[in-house]
C-alpha cells in the first residue's frame, strides 16, 4: 500500500491525485444536490468543493501530462486520462485500468485464468 501512493514517483504522485479528484468529484455533487434538491437549499457545499475540484482537476491534469511523458503514453492513453478528468469518477476508473495494462510504470496484472492455481491438486 505504501508503494502505491509514494509521492516520489511519478506514479505514486498520479494516483493520489487521482483519488483526490474522485472524492472532490462525489463532495461537488453532494454540494450540487444540496444547492438544487436538498432541504435546507444551500450553496456552501458548491462553494467549497467547486474551488477544491477545480483545483484539484488542474492537479490532475498536470500530473497526467507528467506521467504520460515519464511513462511514454500513446495518444490513445492520453486521451483515456483527460477524459477520465471529466467524467465522474472517471480518474479512478482510468486509474483501475492503467494499473492492470501497466501503463504507470509497473507490471500488468495477470489476467484471470480458468485453470486450477494448485496444478499439483488434481481430481482422482
Amino acid at each position: 500500500m505504501t508503494r502505491t501512493f509514494d509521492i516520489r514517483s511519478t506514479a505514486g504522485r498520479f494516483r493520489l491525485v487521482a483519488l483526490a479528484e474522485a472524492v472532490t468529484w462525489v463532495g461537488l455533487l453532494v454540494g450540487m444536490y444540496f444547492k438544487y434538491l436538498g432541504t435546507p437549499r444551500t450553496e456552501v457545499g458548491v462553494k467549497v468543493f467547486g474551488m477544491a475540484h477545480g483545483l484539484v482537476f488542474i492537479a490532475f491534469v498536470i500530473t497526467a501530462l507528467l506521467a504520460g511523458i515519464a511513462c511514454s503514453w500513446g495518444v490513445a492513453t492520453w486521451v483515456l486520462a483527460l477524459l477520465g478528468s471529466i467524467v465522474p469518477l472517471g480518474s479512478v476508473i482510468f486509474l483501475i485500468w492503467a494499473d492492470r495494462t501497466a501503463k504507470l510504470g509497473g507490471r500488468a496484472a495477470p489476467a484471470a485464468s480458468s485453470q486450477p492455481r494448485d496444478s499439483a491438486r488434481t481430481a482422482t
